[in-house]
C-alpha cells in the first residue's frame, strides 16, 4: 500500500509538472536567446531593458501598459529604459532622454514628451526647442542645455549605441531580460503578452540563480518529503 500511494503521488506530481511546462515559451519563437550574453548594469539583480524611441507610435501606445508593470517589479529586478539610437532624430531624442534621466526628472516629464510628439505634433528636433518645451514642465532650461551638451551625456550615448548593437536590436519597442533574452510586441503577440513573457523570463532567471542544489539532491529531498507525507497518510488508512 505504501509503495502504491507513493507511486501515485509521484505520478500526479509529474502530470502537474507537464501541465506547467505546456505554458512555457520557446526560444526562437516568442523570444531570441542571444548567443553572447550582455553584462547587466547591476550584478546580483535581474535586469529588464526596454529599448524605445520617443517618436515611435508603438512605444507611445505601450506606455500605459509597461509603466504600471515596471513600478510593481520586485526588489530583485532592475528595470532600465534605453533609447534606441539609429541616427538622425532618433539620436536627438535619445540624447534628450539621457539628459532628463541624468537630471532625475519625474516620469510625468517623460510622458509629457511623448504627448508633445504624438498628440501636439511637436518635433522637438533641437536642444533649444526641447529646452523651451521642458521649461514649461518645470525643467530648468539652462541646466538642461548644459547637461545635454556635456561629455557625460556623450559618453552615455556611446554606451547606449554599443548596448543596442550587442542586443542586436533592429526595431522598437524591444525588451531584453538579463542580457540574454530579446523579444518584442510582435514576437510575444501583443503588449500584455509581452509583459507575461517578461515575467516568465524573469522567473526563469530567478530560478536559475536560486538553483544551488543539484537536480539529484533536489529530487532526493522531494522523494523524502513525499515518503514522510505517505507515512502520515497511512496512519489514517
Amino acid at each position: 500500500m505504501r509503495n502504491l500511494i507513493l507511486t501515485a503521488m509521484l505520478a500526479m506530481a509529474s502530470l502537474f509538472g507537464m501541465a506547467a511546462q505546456a505554458d512555457d515559451y520557446t526560444a526562437g519563437k516568442e523570444y531570441v536567446e542571444l548567443s553572447s550574453p550582455v553584462p547587466v548594469s547591476q550584478p546580483g539583480k535581474i535586469e529588464v531593458v526596454e529599448l524605445f524611441w520617443y517618436g515611435c507610435p508603438h512605444c507611445y501606445a505601450f506606455e500605459p501598459t509597461i509603466v504600471p508593470w515596471s513600478e510593481k517589479l520586485p526588489a530583485d529586478v532592475h528595470f532600465v529604459r534605453l533609447p534606441a539610437l539609429f541616427g538622425g532624430i532618433w539620436n536627438v531624442h535619445g540624447q534628450m532622454f539621457l539628459t532628463l534621466e541624468s537630471m532625475g526628472v519625474e516620469h510625468d516629464v517623460h510622458n509629457a514628451v511623448f504627448e508633445a510628439i504624438h498628440k501636439e505634433h511637436k518635433k522637438l528636433a533641437t536642444p533649444e526647442e526641447m529646452a523651451d518645451f521642458l521649461a514649461g514642465k518645470g525643467v530648468d532650461k539652462e541646466k538642461f542645455l548644459s547637461t545635454y551638451n556635456s561629455f557625460a551625456i556623450k559618453g552615455q550615448m556611446e554606451k547606449a549605441k554599443k548596448l543596442a548593437m550587442a542586443y542586436q536590436v533592429t526595431g522598437v519597442p524591444t525588451m531584453v531580460v538579463n542580457g540574454k533574452y530579446r523579444f518584442d510586441i510582435g514576437s510575444a503577440g501583443g503588449p500584455e503578452e509581452t509583459l507575461k513573457l517578461a515575467d516568465y523570463l524573469i522567473e526563469k532567471e530567478r530560478a536559475a540563480a536560486q538553483h544551488a542544489e543539484s537536480p539529484c539532491l533536489l529530487l532526493g529531498r522531494c522523494a523524502l518529503f513525499l515518503d514522510q507525507v505517505v507515512g502520515q497518510l497511512e496512519g489514517f488508512l
